[in-house]
């Protein structure tokens, strides 16, 4: 039951920095450059992620940021060595075994220090990245170590029981958000509890739809955990906004967010692009986690299923009543999730809380196909005559005038 949980792996030949270097200040421009990134070089981008401008976010900061908020990042752990990620991380644990002292705060794999970062890097002098959520905590649950051929035999690749354990262990710790950027075709009954037990508990699980450049000749189709119910299922969408291939889709598939071109946090080293040509529904889901986070804080009283209504039905999309197997219902929106008042008649998914108003049905009217006499039928009957007549008179007089004068000459 072997899960792979992104399209592209987080090495140096593959991550890629489009605005490098030691920014003299933070948001200051720096030259354009194609370097690639280097865990052992610590290198901090001056732009902030772009991604954050696609999904409004200084609007959102207005009026929410995550504060107070537990967001459990179950992956392979994070790094804390990071700045950006140094003040954000409380303990958590190591679910593989290999380093239960570290509490889940190191990462070999870097896959969960990038998650990580998406939903709350702190801000750096120098650096323009921060998380979506930026004062959000991230609890780290680390369920594996590498997805190459070494983990796979060692037995520390991902699997879906440690999955479903990691679910178990974020929730029983304090997590409100629980982002699982992984998949799996197969449809672990440990793994449907731990969600349903999680949902119960008042925790939101957020997860992955799927990459297909993981398995490309599979069909689209459900992944696990994200087909579950009371899971927000989420695709990633290229730097148009757009659905694209890269993801499985299907059914499980609830909402949509940036998965390319994504700046974050990478290893111990500062900060990445990564610029992988496929877009990646890991990263979709870390800011979607982080927007689930927002709504979490500023409607604290409200249910996991009322937290995912409000990025569903306030998600952009072409037909607001309609939703698609590939997009859900749309890209979300953190603002307009955050100001979302529900009484139940909004375009889309169902309120889980507010039926929706009857509209009553107006009767139709019987055709009477009847005719009837015009009121007016009478008058123009006058009318006519009066008209006839009229003719009658002048052409009378016409006459009369025509014969006066025949006569008139005659003599």
């Amino acid at each position: 039951m072997s899960v792979r949980p992104w399209a592209t792996s987080l090495t140096a030949a593959s991550a890629m920095v489009l605005l490098a270097g030691l920014a003299p200040a933070a948001h200051a421009q720096v030259p354009v450059a194609a370097t690639e990134c280097d865990p052992a070089t610590r290198q901090l981008v001056a732009d902030p992620p772009p991604s954050l401008a696609t999904l409004a976010a200084e609007s959102a900061w207005s009026i929410a940021t995550g504060a107070g908020v537990l967001v459990a990042v179950v992956d392979s752990g994070v790094d804390t060595r990071n700045d950006h990620l140094s003040a954000a991380v409380v303990p958590g644990a190591d679910l593989v075994g290999r380093d239960v002292e570290d509490s889940g705060r190191t990462d070999t794999d870097g896959h969960g220090t990038a998650v990580a970062g998406q939903i709350a890097a702190r801000p750096v002098d120098g650096s323009g990245l921060v998380g979506l959520a930026r004062d959000a905590t991230i609890l780290p649950v680390r369920v594996f170590y590498g997805q190459d051929d070494e983990a796979k035999r060692d037995g520390t690749s991902v699997q879906t029981d440690r999955i479903a354990a990691g679910i178990t262990y974020a929730v029983a710790h304090g997590a409100t958000i629980v982002n699982v950027s992984l998949s799996s075709s197969t449809d672990d009954p440990a793994l449907r509890a731990a969600v349903a037990d999680a949902t119960a508990a008042g925790a939101l699980v957020v997860a992955s739809a799927g990459n297909r450049a993981a398995d490309p000749d599979a069909p689209d189709g459900p992944r696990y955990p994200a087909a579950y119910p009371g899971v927000l299922g989420v695709t990633a969408t290229d730097a148009d906004g757009h659905a694209t291939d890269d993801s499985f889709h299907g059914p499980h598939v609830d909402v949509a967010a940036p998965g390319v071109n994504v700046l974050t946090t990478f290893h111990a080293a500062g900060d990445c692009m990564l610029a992988g040509g496929a877009a990646a529904s890991s990263w979709a889901t870390a800011y979607v986690s982080a927007a689930a986070a927002l709504v979490a804080e500023r409607h604290p009283d409200e249910s996991p299923a009322e937290w995912a209504f409000r990025l569903e039905v306030t998600a952009a999309r072409d037909q607001p009543a309609e939703r698609d197997d590939r997009l859900g219902w749309g890209v979300v929106r953190p603002t307009e999730a955050l100001l979302f008042v529900d009484d139940g008649s909004a375009p889309g998914p169902d309120s889980p809380t507010h039926a929706r108003p009857v509209v009553p049905a107006v009767p139709a009217a019987a055709l009477d196909t009847s005719v009837k006499p015009s009121p007016l039928a009478g008058v123009r009957s006058d009318v006519v005559w009066w008209v006839l007549a009229g003719v009658t008179g002048v052409l009378l007089v016409v006459l009369a005038a025509r014969l006066a004068g025949y006569r008139g000459r005659r003599r």
